[in-house]
């Protein structure tokens, strides 16, 4: 996701390939074809951001693949994005997994990583809808700082 040490170009990674290679070890028929899908425009990412999204992804893949939807063989992963205006928007939707309820307990470390990294560096938001069999997740980020 890196340039190589000797390019003289700024580090940046694009979106869409940024989710479909961090996601492609949890879709076990292949990118965009099996249960973890992505659909992304084209656009860049900056150096910083490239490293906290990583974070973020493989946080909410994970958590997908241990307790929700990819834990079983019939749910479904599915990571959209969107640049409109003054919001980029990624939305999880995670379908047909284990029932799900929202959590009582205070956050996790993981959960604590995802909500910090959205509002604080990419100065943005967090919203999750839980439903029974069904969880989405909806970030919107500053494209000023994603582009840092």
């Amino acid at each position: 996701m890196r340039p190589l040490p000797d390019q003289t170009q700024a580090s940046t990674a694009l979106r869409g390939d940024l989710l479909t290679v961090l996601l492609a070890p949890h879709d076990d028929l292949g990118a965009f074809g099996g249960r973890a899908r992505t659909s992304a425009p084209r656009m860049v990412v900056g150096d910083l951001s490239t490293t906290i999204l990583a974070l973020v992804i493989h946080e909410l893949a994970t958590n997908s693949l241990k307790h929700g939807t990819l834990s079983l063989g019939t749910g479904t992963h599915d990571v959209s994005c969107t640049a409109q205006g003054d919001a980029i928007t990624i939305v999880w939707t995670m379908n047909g997994g284990p029932a799900v309820t929202m959590p009582t307990a205070p956050a996790g470390y993981g959960c604590t990583l995802v909500h910090r990294s959205v509002t604080g560096h990419h100065n943005g938001s967090v919203d999750d809808n839980w439903a029974t069999h069904r969880l989405v997740v909806k970030q919107r980020l500053s494209p000023d700082r994603v582009s840092q």
